[in-house]
């Protein structure tokens, strides 16, 4: 079972980031997902960054894919995103349709955010050249499982394995908005939050996570202890979606479980409110943690 590190989601700041991946280049993943699925005015690395970027990483034995945004509001975002697809040589990520339209018979991935849940529109998925399929972070293995056994012929499958759930996007940037701030002269707030910021209910209970424009869980999704249901239901790949503290760990932790017949060692607490979840795998509410 191969490991991917998902695309960044927050904005941190240049140094953070190319030194984030140039520890992956020794970090024991097989495939990087690089690139903005958030939002289009965050420059997380500089233009000429990227390339060396990908360069290191494909270097150190890793299989690079260039991620799309997820909501294409402007022109400007349509034509970023032809120039992604163009240039990726069959390895992008498609978030939205107009991706998968423009680079239709070009090898992608098919990203968690296309609404593919049943074997019809995953069929379509292929007819456009889809080689692997990311499924919707809210599908029980139920399903992913009745997918997997109907799947076309050299179609891979990956789960969201860990990480803040992606929930939602909006054309409002609910980071600037709780700073009072209007969205087209945000300031970049959202670097001053690595993690994004965690909302809590009446209660005092983690519940939502605000990134810019996308509405993520404030709890982790961690399948760290279905590894190999997953694998049982033909799932090929896990994604870990990074996080500003102890990613490493997380990235040891499931390569033992994906490389052992169980995982032993118990994994680490969150490091970030909201503790653990693994509900939706369940078919339950997405917040649930199973004991």
């Amino acid at each position: 079972m191969k490991l991917a590190v998902g695309p960044l989601l927050y904005l941190w700041d240049r140094g953070t980031a190319l030194d984030f991946y140039a520890e992956l280049c020794d970090a024991p993943v097989d495939i990087v997902y690089l690139g903005e699925v958030v939002c289009s005015k965050r420059r997380v690395l500089q233009k000429d960054d990227w390339p060396l970027v990908a360069c290191a990483l494909e270097a150190a034995g890793k299989e690079v894919v260039w991620s799309t945004l997820a909501l294409i509001e402007a022109e400007s975002e349509l034509a970023t995103m032809a120039r992604i697809v163009d240039g990726s040589a069959g390895h992008f990520e498609a978030n939205d349709m107009a991706a998968v339209q423009h680079g239709a018979g070009s090898p992608f991935v098919a990203g968690p955010h296309l609404n593919v849940y049943n074997e019809a529109t995953l069929r379509l998925m292929v007819e456009h050249g889809a080689r692997r399929w990311v499924a919707p972070v809210e599908l029980p293995l139920t399903t992913i499982a009745t997918l997997g056994k109907s799947r076309p012929p050299g179609l891979e499958i990956e789960v969201f394995a860990y990480g803040r759930l992606p929930l939602a996007f909006s054309a409002r940037c609910f980071t600037a908005r709780s700073q009072n701030r209007p969205k087209d002269d945000c300031g970049f707030i959202c670097r001053e939050y690595p993690d994004g910021i965690t909302l809590y209910s009446r209660e005092d209970q983690p519940f939502l996570t605000l990134n810019g424009i996308q509405t993520q869980s404030a709890a982790v999704q961690n399948l760290w202890s279905h590894v190999d249901e997953l694998r049982a239901a033909g799932v090929d790949i896990l994604r870990l979606s990074p996080q500003s503290q102890d990613f490493a760990a997380v990235i040891r932790a499931f390569r033992d479980a994906t490389d052992a017949t169980g995982a032993t060692t118990p994994f680490p607490e969150s490091a970030l409110p909201g503790g653990y979840c693994d509900g939706y795998l369940r078919g339950e509410a997405g917040i649930d943690r199973a004991v």
